[in-house]
């Protein structure tokens, strides 16, 4: 017989960015909050995603600096990669903000279950043989990489999970995917001295940003010896001795010692439940309205399990926003396209708002200003190259900033206010920018934009 865990006014499947997230915010809003977890709070993105990666892609950008010290009169020798060591520092940085995580949820008395839930009726999850009653439902169960069918062994075939966690620098690698995931692990691995080819079957790396941000990455994985197949989709792959042999279609082969699946993520919804509950699935995907709602009981879903984009930070504000939802505060529906994007490979990508192609085809009369950070003070210090392009309605507000260059993931803050303030290009040029920085950049692809063009080169 089922035991009885109790009803609560929240009951969360998944304890990721999304899942505690809403827990927070509910128990925030005086709601009662059980969040079931089959692993560990926190999710992809703590554990095996945004924070593990970016502490290795900042190890990498140690390493650049010690490999390139001289071009700034410092004289310096880089002996090597300890990667025990990268990983003891990987790992200190997510042990910590895991147990912040936790202290928090435990400050908020929410009641946190460890174990595997499952959808079992519109109004409660079962987690072994105790039932959860809830007044309302969130799943969050998240997304994990996508593997093609491929045999993935962890040792010459492995996809992002594997590859954060690997023992040594392989000489070799060839990145399947030339996405967010493949062109962070491909910086990675290039400033740690491997030997790298991404495969695209699209025609560019980062192929769902601005095209000129696309070209400019290239044009400086080139320079960085990083090798890359664009247009040419994958065939097939067979291990060897030595690793890999990939083939390509139209019959090119490449060898390597590993093979990285990065062809993004698919969402965790099969064996839940949820399709016997009435819930719609696409492609794995729960289909939600604008209110996140799956359209029985009151059964809401967020973050990667649903088609929106798949960001920390995304899953965050959708789940913030069901909380209030269920609270009755009426939250503003989330505008997707106000929400900044930022590859954090050397050098960055960011962007916020519409790509050219995309404003056009909503009709936008469009107006646009490159600005080369050729002309930035502060990136010259840097030694970077890049650009901000800022795209405009003629006579009419920003409708979107892309930026290529060093640390731009920390500028593209600004972009998001323009874009969701709706400013006109006239009044961000009004405002003053501080004397040297990489945010003069923004200000100067604004005041050309006006008509003001002070560094901009005819």
């Amino acid at each position: 017989m089922s035991e009885n865990g109790g009803t609560f006014d929240l009951v969360v499947l998944g304890g990721g960015s999304g899942g505690y997230a809403a827990a927070l915010r509910a128990a925030e809003l005086d709601q009662s909050v059980v969040l079931i977890e089959k692993d560990k709070l926190g999710g992809t993105c703590l554990h095996r995603g945004c924070i593990p990666t970016k502490a290795l892609l900042h190890s990498a950008e140690v390493a650049d600096s010690a490999k390139e010290s001289e071009a700034f009169g410092v004289k310096a020798t880089f002996e090597g990669i300890d990667v025990q060591a990268v990983h003891a520092y990987k790992d200190k940085v997510v042990n910590g903000l895991f147990k912040g995580l936790t202290g928090l949820v435990k400050s908020r008395k929410i009641t946190v279950v460890e174990g595997e839930g499952k959808l079992t009726g519109a109004d409660e999850v079962t987690v072994g043989d105790t039932v959860y009653k809830g007044r309302n439902i969130l799943l969050a169960t998240g997304s994990r990489p996508k593997t093609l069918g491929l045999d993935i062994d962890g040792e010459k075939v492995m996809t992002s999970d594997q590859a954060l966690d690997l023992d040594r620098v392989p000489e070799s690698v060839i990145v399947l995917g030339g996405g967010v995931i493949g062109v962070e692990f491909a910086s990675v691995w290039r400033s740690y001295g491997a030997d790298v080819t991404i495969v695209e079957a699209l025609p560019h790396l980062v192929p769902v940003e601005e095209e000129s941000s696309s070209k400019l990455l290239e044009r400086a994985f080139r320079k960085r010896k990083i090798k890359f197949e664009l247009g040419t989709p994958f065939e097939s792959v067979k291990t060897t001795d030595a690793g890999v042999t990939v083939t390509l279609k139209g019959g090119k082969t490449l060898e390597a010692e590993v093979l990285l699946v990065a062809i993004g993520r698919g969402p965790v919804s099969e064996g839940l439940g949820y399709e016997e509950q009435g819930i719609t699935l696409d492609r794995g995907f729960v289909q939600v309205d604008e209110n996140l709602h799956t359209g029985v009981g009151n059964v809401y879903a967020v973050g990667d399990l649903i088609p929106t984009l798949q960001l920390a930070h995304v899953g965050f504000a959708e789940g913030i926003f069901v909380a209030e939802h269920i609270a009755g505060q009426n939250p503003p529906a989330i505008d997707y396209d106000g929400v900044p994007r930022v590859t954090y490979c050397e050098p960055e990508v960011a962007s916020v708002g519409l790509t050219t192609k995309a404003a056009k085809e909503r009709g936008h009369d469009v107006v646009e200003m490159n600005y080369n950070l050729a002309g930035n003070g502060k990136s010259q210090i840097l030694q970077t190259s890049g650009a901000v392009k800022v795209i405009a309605e003629k006579d009419g507000p920003v409708l979107g900033v892309h930026m290529v260059g060093s640390r731009v993931g920390e500028l593209i803050a600004e972009g998001q206010l323009i874009y969701n303030w709706e400013a006109l290009p006239s009044e961000v040029a009004q405002l003053i920018h501080p004397h040297p920085s990489q945010s003069e950049a923004l200000g100067e692809a604004h005041l050309a934009l006006a008509g003001k063009p002070l560094h901009v080169h005819d």
